[in-house]
């Protein structure tokens, strides 16, 4: 039996979800087994996974954005003072993680995109795999200054590989692999289902509006989007929309992707989960720009060079609604799009398989 250390973001939902369709496929083989560092949506990854196989540390493994109040723009002051808090301690981490690493007799780290086990990883000779259309070290340049970041940076040097997913412009001087969107897999009943609940007879649009579960914006409810004409909204079980043609995803529902594949239309901010759901789902995406974001600036580039989206301003955003024309515009440019490339998500658990050999 073969062990794993899977460590995953603890920013929001999108990491916990991609790294849990590729968990899904590394666990069809049957001499693994994984555990799992992560504090943040480990409820939701452990109702998703069930499997004996599967064990939990619950672990802060890294801080991710803090947020404007009423908005989805960064707080520059607080994220570096959150910044600064995460890496005093840096060198007990390290060994803290030697000592977690050696206990377990763990085969291989894999991190999504955590940089806390790469340097550990490498004193202990273990091979490692940063798995990421990004790292959080490239993710604040520009939001925090190079000098600060020198402790990321050399974290993310350790990996052994990098697993580069769609929209990366990462360079590191190590081995990489590349690949594209992914997402866990779509369940066609499940999705028609869905359809016929909000829609039933079938005259509307179906939009679904994810701002990402660590956002909070209060206003919400004020938007003119809902009164957008022949459309009705799926939202996050966290958005609170009182209007009768708003639908929550029901809090203990785990297979999300579903409704993004129900959709007619996704308008998100530029996350890379959700977008690999919405583009494996074959649904046009509407992207809340911020260009502040160097994440978000990478991902856009690349979905706008394969006509996948449109972009709209937060400022313009909170004034604005959709017409059934718009839909159904971008729904004709994405019409033959090839993007979608079958089995992602398998073709990563077998490259890290690969490494156990």
């Amino acid at each position: 039996m073969k062990t794993i250390a899977y460590y995953i973001s603890d920013y929001g939902y999108g990491h916990a979800s991609r790294s849990i369709a590729v968990i899904r496929m590394l666990l069809k083989q049957p001499n693994v087994k994984i555990i799992i560092c992560h504090s943040f949506a480990l409820s939701f990854i452990k109702a998703s996974l069930g499997s004996n196989r599967v064990r939990y540390r619950n672990i802060k493994t890294d801080i991710g954005y803090i947020l404007e109040r009423e908005s989805i723009f960064p707080d520059k002051e607080k994220l570096l003072d959150e910044y600064k808090s995460f890496v005093k301690d840096w060198d007990n981490f390290i060994e803290q993680e030697r000592d977690f690493l050696l206990k377990e007799k763990v085969d291989l780290v894999v991190s999504d995109i955590s940089p806390l086990p790469f340097e550990a990883a490498a004193q202990l000779g273990i091979p490692s795999v940063g798995i990421s259309n990004f790292t959080w070290y490239t993710a604040y340049q520009g939001l925090i200054d190079d000098a600060e970041l020198a402790t990321f940076k050399k974290a993310y040097q350790k990996m052994t590989y990098f697993y580069s997913l769609a929209g990366s412009q990462e360079q590191w001087e190590i081995s990489s692999n590349e690949y594209g969107f992914f997402s866990r897999e779509i369940d066609i009943k499940e999705v028609q289902r869905i359809k016929g609940s909000v829609n039933p007879v079938g005259d509307k649009k179906i939009v679904f509006l994810g701002l990402g579960m660590k956002i909070g914006v209060d206003s919400l409810e004020q938007l003119p989007i809902w009164d957008s004409p022949n459309c009705v909204f799926l939202v996050s079980s966290n958005v609170h929309v009182n209007r009768k043609n708003v639908f929550q995803i029901p809090t203990d529902y785990l297979e999300s992707q579903n409704y993004i594949a129900a959709s007619d239309l996704v308008i998100s901010k530029a996350g890379w989960g959700m977008i690999g759901e919405a583009v494996s789902g074959n649904v046009p995406l509407l992207i809340l720009n911020r260009p502040s974001m160097q994440e978000d600036h990478n991902t856009i580039e690349y979905l706008m060079s394969q006509q996948l989206c449109e972009l709209i301003d937060w400022e313009e955003f909170k004034s604005y609604q959709l017409d059934e024309g718009f839909i159904e515009r971008l729904e004709t440019k994405m019409d033959g799009n090839d993007l979608v490339l079958s089995n992602q998500a398998e073709k990563i658990a077998d490259d890290l398989l690969r490494l156990l050999s």
